[in-house]
């Protein structure tokens, strides 16, 4: 954070705009995914609820993501220190993990499928693939977001400037709540079906 003087000479801290934003829309975001699992509950308790053990590939998923999550937060390490190679091909091994986690959460739905949840089946299988579906969306928008950073990384020289490091800082924040929002949900779903 920066600091700031006022115009009594006491200091006071001060959030860059743009994180303050992002804070915001992930503050709305954790809202609605709230939303979601608190429907969940309400609509379990109403009956008529279809238990089903979820497929390991969630799992496996899961753990997917939160090595993406570590190789980003290395990568900026590596940037900040000024270690370019590292940093991008972590950044670029990040990418891949969040591309491998879309395609695990696809074969996730493709074996619920296969055990009988279907979207449109009991509503204890709508709300896995409207929940995960829902994340997946937000987790394609973090990928555009490092496609972006990975433009950057290769198309401009190597600087360690205020504004690439707030870009790569908002990046980092970005995506580390995915990573967090994932694990609240699957902690979720995993503890309402034992």
């Amino acid at each position: 954070m920066n600091v700031a003087l006022t115009t009594n000479n006491t200091r006071r801290n001060k959030i860059h705009p743009q994180k303050f934003a992002l804070w915001v829309g992930c503050a709305s975001m954790t809202m609605m995914f709230m939303a979601f699992t608190s429907a969940y509950i309400v609509r379990q308790a109403g009956g008529d609820w279809l238990e089903f053990i979820m497929p390991n590939i969630f799992l496996v998923s899961t753990g997917v993501l939160l090595l993406s999550s570590i190789s980003l937060h290395a990568s900026f390490i590596s940037f900040k220190k000024g270690n370019e190679q590292l940093y991008k091909g972590l950044m670029i091994t990040t990418f891949i993990l969040g591309a491998t986690f879309l395609v695990l959460q696809y074969q996730g739905w493709s074996a619920l499928y296969d055990i009988g949840v279907v979207f449109d089946g009991n509503p204890s299988g709508s709300f896995v693939y409207v929940i995960s579906g829902f994340h997946a969306a937000h987790l394609l928008a973090g990928l555009a977001v490092l496609t972006v950073a990975l433009i950057h990384a290769f198309a401009l020289p190597f600087k360690l400037t205020p504004k690439r490091k707030l870009r790569f800082e908002l990046t980092l924040t970005f995506w580390h709540f995915l990573d967090f929002l994932w694990i609240y949900l699957i902690t979720f779903i995993l503890l309402q079906q034992s």
